[in-house]
């Protein structure tokens, strides 16, 4: 069975894509051409893997 793909689909896994490969969230921002920083701040909750593979920096000590 296929799934429906919309252009919010696209949108979003265009963003996901980019925060898991490190990308700074103000740049996605800007080329998702959002103002609003909350808006933006949605996508980083989607994208769990990013925040997964974050180091804690007391590890090292």
């Amino acid at each position: 069975m296929l799934k429906k793909i919309t252009l919010h689909t696209l949108r979003l896994r265009f963003a996901i894509h980019f925060l898991e490969s490190g990308t700074d969230i103000r740049y996605i921002q800007e080329l998702l051409g959002l103002n609003n920083p909350k808006i933006t701040m949605i996508y980083t909750h989607v994208a769990e893997n990013a925040i997964k593979n974050i180091s804690n920096p007391f590890e090292g000590l």
